[in-house]
């Protein structure tokens, strides 16, 4: 049933609430202050039901049900079958630098449970180089609703839903209310309706805090966002030590261990949050030349190096209208060079 909190009068400024879900931080931001309650509830109520679909730490989840099919087709919720379908779609654009086949590598690294539990266990672990499954075995079929999972294969949504839920919240959200709308789900932005006037104004930093401070440390820039999403990918918010491995959470599926890259954090805009947290993520993975790629493939991005260097692609921060990430066209001719800034 549709919902809609639409007013006639129209928004005089914006109001914002902030909590916690799905493991991470939650900010809304609404131009009606008059309907952030209704939306906040909204909002919810929604990543209740993102959480119940897609968590790999909820053993009543539909997604860790699929670990118990071997290898036979199952029947799955329209919205994880939306789930799977970004994520392997993501994986595709990415060429499998984004991969939701990294369950398995996952829990070798001591990740197999909410965040902050993971960083209070330091017991030693043992890596060992395994490639990922691949996204390929994986069979979603659009037409029944079912889905596939070979035996073994256990899957991994991190890289994909919390960015795919922003999104979904944002344009539900936009289209009951009837006015402008940010949702950001720790790292992972998304905006739709109208915007303030100037756009949306989101600080990327390559350190995490509050929002309404500057950052003690660290680079940072400030954008208008217009429509689309924003996402900044890193390997400094979530590391955890095990013995004497530092540890963090972007997966190289070519090795099923903690990504070797140059990058600190990548930010990306895009015509969606999840092609822009893909594109991201993927970067991290991609390491050296990830600057090329993004530029190749259009996108507006911000990378800094370990050192502190900053590396930006056309259209940042200027017009942060992202263009698509799953596209069949081939990259465009004669894509200028990354512009290159002082280290921070």
């Amino acid at each position: 049933m549709a919902v809609s909190l639409k007013q006639r009068r129209a928004p005089r400024t914006t109001a914002a609430a902030d909590w916690r879900a799905l493991g991470t931080s939650v900010r809304l931001v609404v131009t009606d202050p008059a309907l952030l309650d209704s939306c906040n509830l909204l909002l919810a109520r929604h990543l209740a039901e993102v959480d119940a679909a897609c968590s790999r730490f909820r053993k009543d989840s539909e997604l860790a049900a699929l670990d118990t099919t071997t290898g036979r087709p199952v029947q799955v919720s329209p919205l994880l079958a939306e789930a799977l379908s970004v994520a392997l779609r993501a994986a595709e654009a990415t060429d499998g630098a984004v991969d939701p086949t990294v369950g398995s590598a996952m829990d070798a690294i001591g990740y197999d449970r909410d965040f902050t539990l993971v960083r209070e266990n330091d017991r030693p672990v043992r890596l060992t180089v395994k490639r990922a499954p691949g996204w390929r075995l994986v069979d979603l079929d659009d037409d029944t609703g079912t889905v596939t999972v070979p035996p073994g294969v256990r899957l991994d949504l991190g890289a994909t839903a919390k960015a795919w839920a922003a999104d979904r919240a944002a344009n539900m959200l936009a289209e009951a209310a009837g006015c402008g709308v940010l949702v950001a789900l720790g790292g992972d932005t998304a905006v739709a309706g109208e915007p303030p006037a100037g756009g949306w104004q989101i600080r990327v930093q390559d350190i995490t805090g509050p929002v309404d401070e500057t950052p003690a440390y660290g680079s940072y820039d400030s954008v208008g966002l217009h429509s689309g999403g924003l996402a900044t990918s890193g390997t400094a918010a979530r590391h955890w030590h095990r013995g004497d491995q530092a540890l963090h959470h972007i997966i190289d599926p070519s090795t099923g261990l903690p990504a070797r890259t140059p990058w600190r954090t990548v930010s990306v805009a895009a015509a969606t949050c999840a092609e822009a947290n893909a594109a991201s993520t993927a970067a991290l993975v991609k390491g050296t030349g990830a600057e090329r790629w993004l530029t190749g493939m259009g996108l507006p991005a911000r990378l800094v190096s370990q050192e502190g260097l900053v590396i930006t692609t056309p259209g940042w921060p200027t017009n942060l209208r992202g263009a698509g990430l799953y596209r069949s066209a081939a990259p465009p001719r004669g894509a200028t060079s990354p512009h290159r800034r002082s280290a921070a």
